[in-house]
């Protein structure tokens, strides 16, 4: 039986007063990879930020409540970040436009933006570099700065640093954002190739054609709320969409990709 990596119960994030997600129950086991599904403002990007120790949850006291990840209830984010892997789209403008590929992979490893100069690169640091790099298919651009890395190279680099250190999941906030259709389909069977050598995923989306077909289950949010939970063939469907997004849409799947379609036009 897989063990629970990440336990919530009643579990909520208020901000200026305001309760922007929860209260909400979700388990995520060992191995398993999960879309979190919806669309803007629905708390998918507060719900990561949970699950990566970057936002600590609240609960309502009179409630049972539990937040337990990896087995333990307090656990800092420096000890998260050795079992968790994160790939958010504002991580990629904080790197310096010099600093080379090598050195963003390598930066996983000292959880920062580069190597410091006191820091030392030792013969296993760069295997590990290398490894990561060859598996995303950029280990023949590791000397090229990031100020002359396409989008699609820059979002490999950034999966290649998530992954040095052997993460036990891997959280990706919209990974695809601004690919191209074609980046797009090479960026889904890249993340089933990962998945299928025993990467635990958590993919935060609001488009349904970016969900890799290795990925089963759905978690849909609305309104800081979980709507639905499920295996793909039950949540992708026109209702559930529907309700989902508000507007009615149907819901094409060909081969295990899935797209909507709204007032005619797929989206």
């Amino acid at each position: 039986m897989k063990h629970k990596v990440m336990e919530l119960r009643n579990v909520s994030v208020i901000r200026d007063g305001n309760r922007i997600l929860g209260p909400i129950d979700l388990d995520i086991f060992q191995g398993e990879s999960v879309a979190i599904l919806g669309p803007n403002g629905s708390g998918k990007t507060t719900l990561s930020r949970i699950l990566s120790g970057e936002v600590f949850p609240y609960f309502d006291e009179v409630e049972p409540h539990l937040f337990r990840i990896f087995g333990k209830e307090r656990c800092s984010r420096f000890d998260l970040l050795r079992h968790i892997g994160v790939v958010s789209m504002d991580l990629q403008s904080l790197f310096s436009p010099g600093i080379t590929v090598y050195e963003v992979v390598c930066s996983g490893l000292f959880s920062g933006l580069g190597i410091h100069p006191d820091r030392i690169v030792s013969d296993d640091i760069d295997s590990k570099v290398k490894s990561a790099s060859k598996m995303m298919s950029i280990d023949d651009i590791l000397d090229r700065e990031v100020s002359k890395l396409s989008l699609g190279e820059m979002r490999r680099a950034l999966i290649a640093r998530a992954m040095v250190h052997e993460p036990d999941l891997l959280i990706l906030d919209e990974p695809m954002t601004g690919l191209d259709i074609v980046m797009r389909s090479r960026f889904r069977s890249l993340l089933d190739t990962l998945i299928r050598n025993g990467v635990g995923l958590i993919l935060i989306t609001h488009d349904l054609s970016e969900i890799p077909s290795s990925v089963d289950r759905v978690v849909a949010l609305k309104e800081g709320h979980i709507l639905y939970d499920g295996s793909k063939k039950d949540v992708l469907t026109d209702d559930v969409m529907t309700e989902l997004y508000g507007e009615s849409i149907k819901v094409v799947e060909d081969n295990g990709a899935y797209q909507m379609i709204l007032g005619g036009s797929r989206i």
